[in-house]
C-alpha cells in the first residue's frame, strides 16, 4: 500500500504538471535531530540565488518546510494546528481518533492527512527550484531526474549537546529526544516506501561536527553545479 502511494503520487503530478517540460529542479535536506538543517537551507538558497542573478536569471529557488504544514492544512480545509501533531511525528490514540471523527465537521484520519502532505510535498518537488527540508522529501522525490538528497549527520553526543543548549534540557532528556525523533523521522519516511528500500537511501551524508555551516552550503551548491540543477 505504500509502496502504491508512492506510485500514485509519480503519475499524478507528472500527469498534472504538463506545462513543464519536466519536474525539478529540487533538492531535499534530510537530518538527524541536532543539526542545522534550516539554517543550511537558508544559506543554500542564497548562493543558489546570487549565482543564478550573476548570470541574469530572474527565476529564483526557495527553500520550505513550515509552508507545507500550511498547505496541507488549507488542501483538508483544517487549521495548521490540527494536523500539526502529524509533523512532530506523532500519531492519534485509539480514543482520541474516535472522539475526532464524532466530533469534528472535517475530521480526517491520520492516513488522510499523510496523504496530503505527501501531495503538497510533491507538488513543491514538481514545480521546482525548490529546498525542501525533512518531511520525507528524499522519498517523494527521489525519482525526479533533476534533484539531489542531502542527509546531515553527526555524532549523537555532539548533538546531544546542541539540543540541551538550545531546547534548555538536561544532557540525558536531550539524548532521548534525539533518539526519539531521528526514530520518529525515518518512520515518517517509510511510511510512504516502506521499510528497507532504495528510496530513503541519500546522495550524500554530511558530517556536521567537522564542517560549518558555509562549508556544508558551499560542498550542497558545487554538487548541485555538477548535477546542472540550476
Amino acid at each position: 500500500m505504500k509502496g502504491d502511494l508512492l506510485t500514485y503520487l509519480t503519475h499524478h503530478y507528472y500527469k498534472n504538471a504538463a506545462i513543464k517540460t519536466e519536474p525539478g529542479p529540487v533538492i531535499t535536506i534530510s537530518r538527524e535531530c541536532g543539526c542545522p538543517a534550516k539554517t543550511v537551507a537558508a544559506k543554500l538558497t542564497e548562493l543558489i540565488n546570487q549565482k543564478l542573478l550573476a548570470k541574469s536569471i530572474k527565476e529564483q529557488w526557495k527553500w520550505i518546510s513550515k509552508e507545507i504544514l500550511s498547505e496541507a492544512a488549507k488542501e483538508l480545509s483544517l487549521q495548521p494546528e490540527e494536523i500539526s501533531y502529524v509533523f512532530d511525528y506523532e500519531q492519534k490514540s485509539i480514543l482520541e481518533d474516535i472522539f475526532s471523527s464524532h466530533s469534528h465537521k472535517y475530521y480526517q484520519s491520520d492516513r488522510k492527512i499523510r496523504q496530503t502532505i505527501g501531495n503538497v510535498i510533491r507538488s513543491f518537488a514538481v514545480q521546482g527550484n525548490v529546498i525542501i527540508v525533512g518531511r520525507g522529501g528524499v522519498v517523494i522525490a527521489k525519482d525526479i531526474p533533476h534533484s539531489l538528497h542531502i542527509n546531515l549527520e553527526a555524532p549523537l553526543e555532539w548533538r546531544t549537546i546542541r539540543n540541551a543548549e538550545k531546547h534548555h534540557l538536561s544532557l540525558e532528556d536531550a539524548r532521548k529526544m534525539a533518539i526519539d525523533i531521528d526514530k520518529k523521522r525515518k518512520e515518517f519516511r517509510e511510511y510512504f516506501v516502506g521499510k528497507n528500500t532504495d528510496y530513503t537511501r541519500f546522495d550524500l551524508s554530511i558530517n556536521c561536527m567537522t564542517l560549518s555551516v558555509d562549508e556544508i552550503s558551499e560542498l550542497i551548491l558545487k554538487l548541485a553545479e555538477i548535477r546542472k540543477l540550476f
